[in-house]
This record gives structure tokens, sequence and C-alpha cells, in this order.
């Protein structure tokens, strides 16, 4: 192999990927006996630790465009899991929400989401799961430029 060249079975860009979509199966396994996809769960999930996002925001905490977030949120608001405002309250932003029904979906989803995790880290120690959160933080935040928030 030339020096340019990128050794699959040494990669960890690669082995990140492929631990990201085995994650993303597993997922997508368990949430669709739910009507549910990762997006969907997502959507739910960033809406509960932060209520009041907008369309844009939710786009980029779930790795979505906006037109397909749009698109997601409407649904949401049509089955009664999410509420927006009629018109902006500021700008052009419409804060969602989640209404009883979301939360109580999300709870439901967050327990199919969390036996995944626990399954995912079954075969590693405490110690070896804290050292495996360390380094993938340390990851993004060098690929951020030092911003481990964005």
């Amino acid at each position: 192999m030339g020096q340019e060249s990128i050794d699959l079975e040494t990669s960890l860009g690669y082995l990140l990927k492929e631990a990201s979509s085995a994650l993303r199966a597993a997922m997508e396994e368990v949430l669709r006996p739910l009507g549910m996809t990762v997006t969907h769960y997502s959507c739910l999930e960033l809406l509960a630790q932060r209520p009041g996002l907008s369309n844009s925001e939710l786009a980029r905490g779930a790795f979505v465009t906006r037109q397909t977030m749009n698109v997601l949120l409407q649904g949401l608001e049509r089955d009664g899991y999410v509420t927006r405002p009629a018109a902006p309250p500021v700008g052009k932003a419409l804060p969602a929400r989640l209404t009883a029904s979301g939360r109580r979906r999300l709870a439901t989803a967050s327990r199919a989401v969390r036996e995944v995790e626990v399954r995912m880290l079954s075969g590693m120690t405490a110690a070896e799961q804290s050292a495996a959160f360390a380094a993938l933080r340390s990851m993004v935040g060098s690929l951020h430029g030092g911003d481990r928030t964005a």
C-alpha cells in the first residue's frame, strides 16, 4: 500500500464509521416497531433537553438538512407530539416544544434506545467506557478546532 492509501483494517475513522452505522441500524431496529426513525427520536430528545429549539437548531442537532427537519416537524406537529406557535414570537424562527403525548412517546423510545446503548457497551468495563467517552470527546474537539460544543 502507498503512503497516501488508508488501510481499512487499521483506520480509526473507518472503524468509527462502522460503529456509527451499526449503532444506527440497531437503533432503527428497536424504533421501527414504535413507528419512529432515529431522526424522529433525535428530534424528540433534543426538544426534551432544550425546549424551544428552532427548525435550524434541530436540524443541526439531528445532523439533517433544514428541509428534512421541517418535514419531520410538520409530521410530529400533525401527530400531536410537538407544538409550534402559528407566528414567530421573534424573528422568523418557530420554537418547537414537546407536548405531553410527545414526552410519553419519547419515554418509550428512550427505553428502547438505552437498551441498545447498554448492549453496545456490554463488553466494556466501566473504566473502558469512561476512557472511550474521553477519547471520543477529544477527537470531536480536535476536529472542531478545540470547540467541543459544536
